[in-house]
């Protein structure tokens, strides 16, 4: 069976960009692509600012254009389109359920110009069962999927399902995998309110470089053509943005949440798919 991934479509720049590249990732992976657009109002009712006829036949209009896009440039590439008669989340999560990878631009049109990243792609980002790539808009870095994959790595409790992901990105690719641990002072530090010696900040660094290199063992025994740099630095986050630039992609983990109260995303995932300059992929786990 084929499997498929979907992109989000609504005919803004930072949409298109995200088309693009989903389609050159459907080609990496022998997958189909399945252009979605969502919509509440596209019902059989006479919508408030509309014409009954003129919404659906933008949309169908967005939707055939952005196909006759890809086909131009992936002419094997299997392509189908879809309108989902459901709010913007919720239909491109209930789509995504039969996807192998979801992706969406960073902003559709409705968002502020000065915004970095919109409600639905961040409403996405914490609920989606399934990977989903965040790509801003076409010109930015990791357009091209050239450079290195950099994924995130918790060193103290690996997640084998973000490393995987990232892992087989890089293999696709036939790029290198850049696994970034970053690491906090213990909280002792703080309360000493000095500098940390540089003996024991060595001793430190050395122990997370160790926990590293034992959470990559097993992806790198399954994919033993990727090269890995191993990168292990204070502040996930802040390496994580830096890193980003002139990657081909960035990976972060979720975790599934067992209950839908607070907020779904961690402040590193948060803070990478504000700032980061390539595509981000965050991955549930859990």
């Amino acid at each position: 069976m084929t499997s498929t991934v979907l992109a989000g479509v609504d005919g803004s720049p930072q949409s298109t960009a995200a088309v693009h590249w989903a389609a050159a990732e459907a080609v990496r992976r022998g997958a189909s692509l399945r252009l979605v657009h969502a919509w509440p109002w596209l019902t059989d009712g006479v919508s408030s600012f509309a014409e009954s006829d003129d919404l659906p036949e933008a949309v169908r209009r967005t939707l055939a254009e952005a196909a006759e896009d890809v086909r131009g440039l992936h002419p094997d590439l299997t392509v189908e389109t879809d309108a989902v008669l459901d709010a913007p989340v919720d239909g491109l999560l209930a789509a995504a359920a039969e996807a192998e990878l979801l992706v969406l631009g960073s902003r559709g049109r409705g968002g502020f110009t000065g915004l970095l990243l919109g409600s639905v792609s961040i409403s996405v980002a914490g609920r989606s069962a399934v990977p989903l790539v965040v790509v801003r808009e076409a010109g930015t870095a990791g357009e091209s999927g050239k450079g290195e994959v950099v994924v995130g790595v918790d060193a103290h409790t690996p997640e084998p399902e973000v490393l995987d992901f990232a892992f087989r990105a890089a293999a696709l690719r036939g790029a290198r995998v850049r696994a970034v641990h970053g690491w906090d002072l213990p909280p002792v530090f703080g309360y000493a309110g000095g500098a940390v010696p540089a003996a024991e900040l060595g001793q430190l660094e050395a122990l997370e470089a160790e926990l590293l290199s034992l959470a990559l063992a097993g992806p790198r025994e399954r994919y033993p053509d990727v090269e890995v740099v191993e990168d292990v630095q204070l502040g996930a986050a802040r390496a994580l943005v830096e890193a980003s630039a002139g990657a081909a992609l960035v990976v972060v983990g979720r975790g599934r949440r067992p209950i839908e109260f607070g907020p779904r995303l961690g402040r590193v995932a948060h803070a990478v798919l504000h700032h980061a300059e390539a595509p981000v992929a965050v991955v549930p786990h859990g």
